[in-house]
């Protein structure tokens, strides 16, 4: 490609991910910031940064599928190669993801598959796991079940909460997406049908030292 990576995001919440992509200076051109949410915390980190930004309220959609098109068409008619979902808290419609195959990837805190869905902290305390986590996954229809690319983890100790995982753990998030998102971007990680990197098949999650 003889031009920077053209990423969109779409966030729910505070962004701090999304800020983390920003500050980490790759060479990606952001064209899209969208939210399901006009208050969402990731909207003003953009506009800050000088990134468009789309809010749409599924309220005004007829159906989730609805909605989903609507939104995902402001992406693609940004032009975007590749969307990131960063704290996106919803189910996508199937057909919508469908055409997003090898071009969407999705942050989500655990090692998956384990705790797909929310509350993973809390599922993670609850199992008495003595290790956590966060996946970086090709998006497919299936709730945070596409092909994992890589995984940061983190020791759980005795003393624990949800709360200092959470924390603990986003500090790792804050590395491990711009880490896979700069191998996307210089073509090690790349899609063909399946996950590559270095032009071989991925056969187990990237670490953040394999980067």
């Amino acid at each position: 490609m003889d031009r920077p990576l053209r990423v969109a995001a779409l966030a729910s919440g505070r962004g701090s991910n999304l800020a983390a992509l920003i500050a980490a200076g790759l060479p990606i051109d952001i064209v899209l910031v969208g939210s399901d949410k006009a208050s969402a915390g990731a909207l003003a980190i953009a506009a800050s940064a000088g990134i468009p930004t789309v809010a749409l309220n599924p309220r005004d959609y007829a159906t989730r599928a609805d909605f989903d098109r609507a939104l995902f068409g402001r992406v693609a008619d940004a032009g975007a190669d590749l969307l990131v979902l960063a704290g996106f808290m919803r189910i996508i419609d199937a057909s919508v993801v469908a055409d997003w195959e090898g071009r969407a990837i999705n942050i989500h805190p655990s090692l998956l598959p384990k705790y797909r869905g929310l509350h993973t902290h809390r599922r993670c305390l609850e199992a008495g796991d003595t290790e956590h986590g966060a996946s970086v996954h090709f998006v497919t229809a299936e709730l945070d079940g596409g092909p994992v690319v890589a995984q940061a983890r983190i020791a759980v100790g005795p003393d624990d909460t949800e709360a200092s995982l959470a924390s603990r753990l986003l500090v790792e998030e804050h590395r491990l997406l711009p880490a896979v998102v700069g191998a996307i971007a210089s073509g090690r990680l790349r899609w063909e049908s399946r996950a590559l990197f270095d032009g071989l098949p991925l056969a187990s999650p990237l670490d953040i030292a394999d980067f």
